[in-house]
């Protein structure tokens, strides 16, 4: 049963100042993208060819890659109850309700949840897929962090409102920065940081890692994050790094953590590997060639097998070609070479970090003249997936 197969949820959305113009989206029919035509290529390519043929020298690619500027934009994930979690993130974490809307015909319903507009802010996407109220969110999947003023008085409220504590307010093991771990009424962990003011309170994703070092390298040169900081702390056999595109106390950034030992992880099914299905999947036999739009001013992501469910990193580049031989340079995976989806021209392509966890990078050129109204209207126009 395909409805067996199909895993929505979790996905850090990477956002480089590039989309498509919205006039190439709104028309759009599922029926295009279900024709089996994922593997074709566009007649309409231009001088993509020319370009996929064209490689620069290894060196020029790696330094291409650290000035191609990103930003952390969404962290999608699917919900057994839309409402008791707005509820909980709304009352409990502070977040405010952006936007929300039901697609009764595609059998799903979304929200936005942050601390500040979705133009500059890291901000939640819940979904919730009509008849699906639990989810395996397996043990790769660490947390999600959000800072706060004074996490004791954050904890007491979310007791009162009848939350879960997992771990009582108190330093970090091997550090002095209080913490306290919560869970959200799907069983998503939550780790309040205190610290003072910061324009990005949503300020963390959690990975598990097998090699930590192998992970700094591939997402510092493949993917041009900065590492920003790493910690050991042998008596509790773990090390982090932190990465991301700015100072972890004004932006967004991504945990990788290695846990002495311990080199593989289950990643559940709560995770997506896709963010948007254009329509409701037909039979097994579309999945490989099902096409993804991602709501915001990132692109189209990749098409994909969902047999197996995991955290997959959207983000944008100016060159997609570039940018796989970059992943190829530094070991990873490329799943799906560079070139446009059919019909449409966009440039994509899709990787496995060392770990597994799937990235896809797409190239859009932005209306930069579009009203912001429009850009919201196209912000908010991509469909999930439907069981």
């Amino acid at each position: 049963m395909v409805s067996d197969i199909v895993n929505w949820g979790l996905m850090v959305v990477i956002w480089q100042n590039s989309a498509v113009p919205q006039s190439q989206l709104f028309g759009l029919k599922a029926t295009m993208m279900l024709r089996g035509e994922g593997n074709s290529r566009s007649a309409a390519t231009g001088g993509n060819v020319a370009h996929a043929s064209t490689a620069a020298a290894p060196e020029n690619v790696l330094e291409w890659v650290k000035k191609d500027k990103r930003r952390l934009l969404h962290v999608v994930y699917r919900v057994g109850d839309m409402d008791r979690t707005i509820k909980f993130y709304t009352e409990c974490l502070g977040m405010k309700l952006l936007r929300k809307r039901d697609i009764p015909e595609e059998r799903y319903t979304n929200a936005f949840l942050g601390y500040g507009p979705e133009d500059s802010h890291f901000v939640v996407e819940l979904t919730y897929n009509y008849g699906i109220d639990k989810y395996d969110i397996g043990t790769g999947f660490g947390h999600f962090g959000v800072a706060v003023e004074d996490v004791a008085k954050t904890v007491e409220l979310i007791k009162a409102k009848g939350g879960k504590v997992t771990r009582e307010p108190g330093p970090v093991k091997g550090g002095s920065t209080v913490i306290a771990f919560i869970e959200d009424p799907d069983g998503y962990k939550f780790e309040l940081l205190e610290r003072g003011p910061t324009p990005e309170p949503l300020c963390q994703v959690m990975l598990r890692v097998g090699d930590l070092e192998r992970s700094i390298n591939f997402y510092e040169k493949a993917f041009g994050m900065e590492l920003l900081r790493t910690r050991d702390n042998p008596e509790y056999k773990y090390t982090i790094a932190m990465l991301g595109y700015g100072p972890e106390d004004k932006n967004a950034v991504l945990e990788l953590t290695y846990n002495y030992g311990v080199t593989e992880y289950e990643k559940g099914n709560a995770y997506a590997q896709v963010e948007n299905l254009i329509a409701p999947l037909i039979s097994e036999a579309f999945l490989s060639n099902v096409f993804n739009i991602c709501s915001a001013r990132l692109a189209y992501i990749i098409p994909s097998i969902m047999l197996l469910a995991s955290i997959q990193i959207a983000i944008g580049t100016d060159d997609v070609y570039k940018t796989a031989e970059a992943v190829k340079l530094v070991g990873g995976k490329v799943t799906r070479e560079p070139g446009p989806l059919p019909g449409i021209n966009t440039k994509i392509t899709a990787c496995l970090d060392p770990d597994g966890w799937k990235t896809s990078l797409a190239y859009q050129a932005w209306n930069t003249e579009m009203a912001a109204s429009e850009r919201s209207q196209f912000f908010g126009s991509a469909l999930p997936v439907t069981d």
